[in-house]
């Protein structure tokens, strides 16, 4: 009798230990998915962040070119880049508008009456330069049936208004758009650039 109890007590033990390996490994098997996935949403997160920080980067990329093509007009006489007279306020004898300080190396008006030329070149790249359609962002742009990965884009644009959406021809405002797949968009970025020209630096020699 007492090596029969025994032994049941043993297949007791037994069935209690089956129990909670099927217990355990079924909480394994339902987890592991719902980890997968949330793995997954955190990818796709980071990915989307990153096409958000490269949409930033081309509006940074863009506003480090020349104003207009037109702002170099004089580039032979002053290698700067100079004020365009878009709207006829510049004085023709001093080349100077409302604002400007009339000394030496500071901001002024082109030389020659040149017209806002709003067109890209490759001899002066410009804001203008940096305008594109939709162009896939990521190099490897395969995306799964599951939406684990979309296809970003950007598309870069520019007008001549203000931050209150006015036509200012002395203001250039640059978008930068990045979409998904479904071209929807993911966000939309604006910078804007103004028909300042730039200074000269004080140079001198020992």
């Amino acid at each position: 009798m007492v090596s029969r109890k025994s032994a049941l007590g043993r297949f007791a033990f037994t069935m209690i230990e089956l129990i909670f390996a099927i217990v355990v490994i079924s909480i394994a098997v339902i987890t592991l998915p719902m980890m997968a996935q949330i793995t997954s949403k955190g990818i796709e997160s980071n990915i989307l962040q990153e096409a958000i920080f490269a949409g930033s980067a081309e509006l940074v990329g863009a506003t480090s070119y020349y104003w207009d093509l037109s702002s170099m007009d004089d580039s032979p006489m002053s290698r700067l880049e100079r004020v365009i007279d878009v709207n006829g306020d510049c004085n023709a004898t001093t080349n100077l508008r409302p604002g400007h300080v009339n000394q030496p190396y500071h901001r002024r008006c082109l030389d020659t009456g040149t017209t806002l030329a709003n067109t890209l070149d490759a001899t002066f790249p410009n804001l203008n330069n940096a305008v594109h359609g939709a162009e896939v962002i990521f190099t490897d742009a395969t995306t799964d049936a599951t939406g684990y990965k979309n296809a970003y884009k950007s598309i870069v644009s520019i007008s001549l208004e203000d931050g209150a959406g006015n036509a200012d021809n002395n203001i250039k405002k640059i978008t930068a758009r990045v979409t998904n797949s479904d071209d929807d968009n993911i966000t939309v970025l604006r910078t804007y650039s103004a028909n300042i020209g730039e200074i000269d630096f004080y140079k001198r020699r020992f």
